[in-house]
């Protein structure tokens, strides 16, 4: 059985010497293992791969990436030297790596125009982004002219968690282990996801696709609940209900969430064609992740589906 993993984090080299990464709650030995597997793709990133079989990491920039950034003429530049780099990465393993492009939401005309030159010239294969840039939530009408572009290049926007906060919620005070991927980060960009669904992104772009990972943050769980609350509202403008774009427009992968139960809830929601696999490397076990989907309670064609098959349709890769 093939497997593509679909959230595999880098990290550029230069930018992590500066700012290695930090965070109080983990362990200082794991922050070590994560800032060395960031900058690494030979030593230790395609061993692991051969050896529990993963064929096809596609990778993306680490968090914060370019959502970090708050100058616009930054932003652009470091999202092009990113992607450089990504794509030569690449190049040197084409069989092994494929790329998700770093774009500079900060100006959403420049990231439309990178996002192009990612895809069409460097041979990426669409981009992700690390929550909101600088509070913006992309249901703005000025990200119209992105969307536009990811739809007529026919690629996928994978919606990480991961910006900076935008905003200090008096529910965290005291609870600092909640900060992060315990809980904040899944809450912010189910929000953000939600946003995009009812500001009628999906509406405007039907061919638009956004994967969210770790299961789809939870939204998978909670789209009875949206529906029967929307159809309560006096305003309704949207064309379908808010379920009917999970599967469609919206993508999930498992990233993180090594539940045979969530697995097999979300495939019964959004359908087994709209699930695929990640390990979320190096922030989780590449080894938990593939036994977890080895040992998946699916019929062989669905497990074949969410191991390799929907990434291959969705990336177009041969």
């Amino acid at each position: 059985m093939r497997l593509i993993a679909m959230e595999e984090a880098f990290a550029l080299p230069d930018v992590l010497a500066r700012r290695p990464l930090t965070r109080t709650s983990t362990s200082p030995e794991l922050i070590d293992v994560w800032n060395r597997r960031l900058v690494d793709f030979t030593e230790e990133r395609l061993p692991l791969m051969d050896k529990y079989g993963i064929d096809v990491q596609v990778l993306s920039l680490t968090v914060p990436g370019i959502q970090g950034l708050t100058d616009p003429g930054e932003a652009v530049a470091e999202s092009r030297r990113a992607n450089d780099f990504l794509a030569e990465v690449v190049a040197r393993h084409p069989d092994r790596f494929k790329g998700f492009a770093a774009v500079p939401l900060q100006d959403p005309r420049a990231a439309a125009a990178e996002l192009e030159r990612a895809v069409n010239v460097v041979g990426l294969s669409g981009a992700l982004v690390n929550d909101h840039t600088g509070g913006h939530y992309y249901d703005e009408p000025r990200f119209d002219v992105f969307w536009d572009k990811l739809a007529e290049l026919d690629v996928p926007l994978y919606l990480h968690p991961g910006a900076p906060p935008a905003d200090q919620w008096h529910l965290l005070k005291g609870r600092p282990e909640l900060v992060g991927p315990v809980w904040t980060w899944g809450a912010e960009t189910a929000g953000h996801a939600l946003r995009l669904v009812l500001g009628g992104v999906f509406d405007r772009h039907p061919q638009a696709r956004l994967v969210l990972g770790h299961m789809g943050e939870g939204l998978p769980f909670h789209l009875a609940r949206l529906d029967s609350r929307y159809a309560c509202q006096s305003d309704r403008p949207l064309r379908r209900k808010p379920s009917a774009y999970f599967g469609d427009n919206v993508l999930v992968t498992v990233s993180g969430v090594w539940s045979h139960a969530a697995l097999t809830g979300a495939i019964a929601e959004l359908g087994v064609d709209a699930v695929m696999f990640a390990v979320d490397y190096p922030y989780e076990s590449t080894e938990t992740a593939v036994e977890f989907l080895r040992s998946a309670p699916l019929a062989a064609e669905d497990l074949e589906k969410v191991a390799h098959l929907n990434a291959a349709r969705l990336l177009r890769l041969n």
